[in-house]
């Protein structure tokens, strides 16, 4: 045997002839030389891999951990959205309360009702939709959002406190006057015809209504909307049977179409109580109660005159 060579003796079976495989030993230190570069590959493949599974692990951890954190977020603002939604529409409210406030005390005018109209316009932009849209675009353009909101939120409710800090100030003057600016609902019931031009249910034809037509079971009570003395008491063309209060400063209310009546001419009358009951005489189509406002003899809309929800 060659000293370059290496002989391999393979026995086929115990009666087959032996079979020699003679290699040389290039070849085979070539084949272990492979073998063992094959072999660290494979260990170093295997524990690269090892390293990325368990870092894909950790960060699947992580990244279920961050839309667990991203979910609590969301319900979490659009908590906070609803919120300052809320608060918005009770800012409309009390704003929708101050101007009938303003009207009936004569200070829409005034320069802080002037003030009001402040350059602090645009849109809330402040519903969950949009906070969702915030969210995705990052927390500081979330943080942005929130903080114009809320500032002009503050500036809407300071400039509503001084305003109402005027409006204070007039009531604790005006005692009187104000108990007798009518400012409550006469009856309890649904306004079927409102202020201003309508169809006549009588002739078809185009007609000013100058108050409220209220339906409400016949019957029910009605009440003075403030202090003031009846002028008029009994039945007059259109009306029905109608009582009139003058309340002072000009301001007279009108009730008619009632089915009878508990105060006569003369009679001295409070805020709140019941002067008539609702019914259905003169021109009318069925039980309500005809309310009527009158400022120095013009009539007004009775919608700015009442102040309860």
């Amino acid at each position: 045997m060659g000293k370059d060579e290496f002989t391999i003796v393979v026995f086929p079976g115990s009666l087959s002839t032996p079979k020699k495989l003679r290699l040389p030993k290039r070849f085979v230190k070539f084949g272990i030389l492979v073998s063992l570069v094959v072999l660290i590959g494979v260990l170093g493949s295997s524990f690269y891999f090892v390293q990325q599974y368990l870092r894909l692990q950790g960060s699947e951890t992580e990244l279920v951990k961050l839309r667990r954190e991203s979910k609590i977020q969301k319900i979490q603002v659009a908590k906070f959205s609803q919120q300052v939604k809320n608060f918005e529409t009770e800012m409309v409210r009390l704003e929708r309360f101050e101007k009938k406030l303003r009207v009936i005390t004569a200070l829409e005018n005034s320069p802080r009702s002037i003030e009001k109209n402040w350059g602090v316009g645009g849109p809330y932009g402040l519903s969950t939709n949009s906070f969702t849209t915030a969210m995705g675009r990052g927390a500081a353009n979330m943080v942005e959002r929130l903080s114009n909101g809320l500032d002009h939120l503050g500036k809407q409710a300071k400039i509503q406190s001084i305003s109402f800090q005027e409006l204070d100030n007039f009531f604790k003057n005006q005692k009187s006057l104000l108990s007798s600016t009518p400012s409550i609902w006469p009856t309890r019931g649904w306004v079927t015809s409102s202020f201003g031009f309508r169809k006549s249910p009588f002739t078809g034809l185009r007609e000013k209504h100058e108050g409220w037509d209220i339906a409400a079971r016949n019957g029910a009570p009605v009440r003075s909307t403030a202090d003031g003395v009846v002028v008029v008491e009994g039945r007059e063309y259109g009306y029905g049977n109608l009582v009139e209060i003058d309340h002072g400063y000009g301001l007279v209310t009108r009730y008619g179409h009632n089915s009878k009546h508990l105060v006569k001419v003369g009679d001295r009358v409070k805020r709140g109580q019941v002067v008539t009951l609702v019914g259905n005489t003169g021109r009318s189509t069925g039980p309500h109660l005809h309310y009527e406002v009158l400022l120095n003899g013009v009539p007004v809309n009775p919608k700015n005159y009442i102040l309860e929800d």
